[in-house]
């Protein structure tokens, strides 16, 4: 029987192969986010990443298990990444040709706000961390905690940076949407209608 731990590594697997294959059909860049700024989330990110996701021999103290885990408990984490994978999947095919891995506009650059863009402004953020936590639940130890502390860290710190080169692209179209749409946790209750026509954008 296959375990959850195998099964986490081939969803991630899968996932980062349909991302990169995905990323060949984007826009014209024609403006990003400097150097200097994108070290800012991506040190995080990948420091983070590395915690969570790898499990040298010899860790010490960062190896220990937080507790101890049950067959449940890995499975249950295993569903939370399968869904939030795909919520990303799902969000990154309805963004189409605007994504972008870094802080960028593309050509021709419009607002979405249909899909899982009217849930959140960074549906892709949303189900990332949504998976993080699920695998950060089936891997139970110091190492990965502090891993999911950085990646969330470094994930909002780029949403802040999205949302910086939007607000001065988009101007008060944005604003309006960052009054009726959350950022990333979705209003399952007493949600705003969208007063504005469907569109597209570019954060995650």
């Amino acid at each position: 029987m296959i375990s959850p731990f195998t099964c986490l590594s081939i969803t991630w697997g899968v996932w980062l192969l349909i991302w990169l294959l995905a990323a060949i059909w984007t826009a014209k860049t024609v403006a990003s986010q400097s150097a200097a700024s994108r070290l800012a989330h991506s040190a995080l990110i990948w420091g983070g990443a590395a915690l969570l996701f790898l499990k040298p021999s010899r860790w010490g103290l960062l190896g220990r298990s937080l507790f101890p885990l049950a067959l449940w408990v890995a499975w249950a984490g295993v569903a939370l990444t399968i869904i939030g994978l795909g919520f990303t999947v799902w969000a990154r095919v309805h963004l189409g040709r605007f994504w972008s891995g870094a802080v960028t506009l593309k050509a021709e650059h419009a607002l979405i706000r249909s899909g899982p863009y009217a849930l959140t402004r960074h549906p892709i953020y949303t189900g990332l961390l949504l998976a993080l936590i699920g695998t950060g639940l089936a891997r139970v130890s110091v190492a990965g905690l502090l891993g999911l502390c950085l990646l969330v860290a470094g994930m909002l710190t780029k949403v802040r940076q999205e949302e910086r080169l939007l607000t001065e692209h988009f101007g008060t179209a944005y604003r309006t949407y960052q009054a009726e749409v959350p950022a990333l946790i979705p209003r399952l209750w007493g949600a705003r209608s969208a007063s504005h026509p469907a569109g597209r954008t570019s954060p995650r």
